[in-house]
């Protein structure tokens, strides 16, 4: 018998264990998903939490509930990745031999990585929305906060879901007008970036949204720490920024245990070919989502893209043929932009995001890089598509590679 190990349960080895549950030979294979927790967070599901659209409820499920029968799911902390000798040594000391690894271990947010953040404001005055905790903390704040400054700042880059800040503060836009607070809150969004978003048209659009909802951008501001006494950000350059309510987008690095194994960029993300999807040390071993250093955003899309081609090579590889599968990098998102709108992006490695329609040429129904209320019911729409469609491997009306169809350049 041989093995397939998975590790890591979210999105992207979750889709993977039931890609190669139908790929592979139950005769001839075993498939073990290894995970440390058994809870599966629909994670862009928080955004909505601190507003009170979304419950804790709303996005929590088992993980079991998502694999397949016959996939052997082990809930351990892994302790490293032996890859010279092909075996995962658990925390327990057990030992389990593999004959190809797929690495789906994610991204981890560490607050604690920056001076101050966690500190005596920490949940109190100063919270993060990319965590179960932190997203309900907020939502019990936003209760009954009657105004101040509030600022949003990405500590640094990379992050799971680039978009999550815009939609943030645009949210909280819609949120306080609504409850006749807007004048009594100022929205400012404080980014390492020189815009908006990492790319100029995208960020061009995006920035003129903030700017028509007076939220205040201040681009190229590097943290360094937070003064929790005086309740202030400073940059490495000794700018401050006061805040009332600090939401932060901290730090985010890969598994700690790709680093112990030696795998791993200075980031802890796994060092990978960008088109192949393959280890670029080992080749039996293959990385999905936002556990590899991949050029590209860290979203569900993208690992949902991936997740054909990666199976694609996988089984060339286990065949030992040459791989013919080969990313693009591609990814999509909703973007909620607030009032019941939002926009739409679709991009790839070598092409940013264009306006048009999205995913059929000239039928849309959503509109790239423009607000709609469509956009918005996508968003809304993509939760039941990812418990009942995404996260178990079936096809979906878009291709893994980007199109330039229904794209105005």
């Amino acid at each position: 018998m041989k093995n397939l190990l998975i590790l890591g349960a979210g999105t992207g080895g979750t889709i993977m264990a039931n890609k190669m549950h139908k790929l592979l030979s139950r005769e001839e294979w075993q498939i073990t998903i290894i995970d440390n927790y058994k809870t599966h967070y629909y994670q862009p599901g928080f955004l909505f939490i601190p507003f009170g659209m979304y419950s804790r409820e709303d996005v929590v499920k088992p993980k079991v509930n998502f694999l397949p029968p016959g996939v052997r799911v082990i809930f351990q902390e892994i302790d490293r990745i032996d890859a010279p000798g092909n075996h995962v040594i658990l925390k327990d000391g057990v030992s389990l031999k593999y004959d190809f690894l797929i690495i789906a271990t994610g991204a981890r947010v560490v607050p604690e990585d920056t001076p101050g953040l966690q500190g005596p404001l920490w949940h109190k005055r100063i919270f993060d929305f990319y965590t179960i905790e932190g997203a309900m903390a907020l939502a019990g704040f936003f209760k009954t906060w009657q105004g101040g400054e509030l600022v949003l700042n990405i500590a640094d880059i990379p992050i799971k879901c680039p978009v999550a800040p815009l939609e943030f503060v645009m949210f909280a836009d819609a949120f306080f007008v609504e409850r006749g607070l807007r004048n009594k809150v100022n929205i400012t969004y404080v980014t390492p970036m020189s815009g908006a978003f990492t790319k100029p048209v995208a960020s061009k659009v995006l920035g003129t949204l903030l700017e028509e909802k007076n939220i205040h951008i201040i681009p190229d501001f590097y943290l360094e720490r937070v003064d929790n006494e005086r309740k202030m950000l400073i940059s490495y350059d000794e700018r401050e920024i006061p805040f009332d309510c600090l939401v932060t987008v901290p730090v985010h690095k890969g598994d700690p245990m790709v680093g112990r194994s030696g795998l791993a960029d200075e980031m802890d993300f796994v060092k990978t070919h960008k088109h192949t999807l393959q280890s670029d040390q080992f080749s039996n071993i293959f990385v999905i989502g936002d556990a590899g250093n991949f050029p590209t955003s860290k979203a569900g899309s993208v690992a949902h893209f991936q997740a054909g081609i990666l199976a694609e090579n996988l089984m060339c590889a286990i065949e030992n043929r040459p791989l013919t599968g080969s990313s693009d990098g591609h990814s999509n998102c909703y973007i909620e932009t607030g009032f019941g709108k939002g926009a739409v992006i679709d991009f790839n490695y070598d092409t940013e995001p264009l306006p048009g329609a999205f995913p059929f040429p000239g039928i849309g129904p959503f509109g790239l890089l423009k607000e709609t209320r469509t956009n918005h019911y996508g968003k809304l729409m993509f939760r039941w598509i990812y418990w009942h469609i995404l996260l178990k491997g079936k096809e979906m009306p878009i291709d893994s590679k980007m199109t330039m169809a229904g794209k105005k350049m």
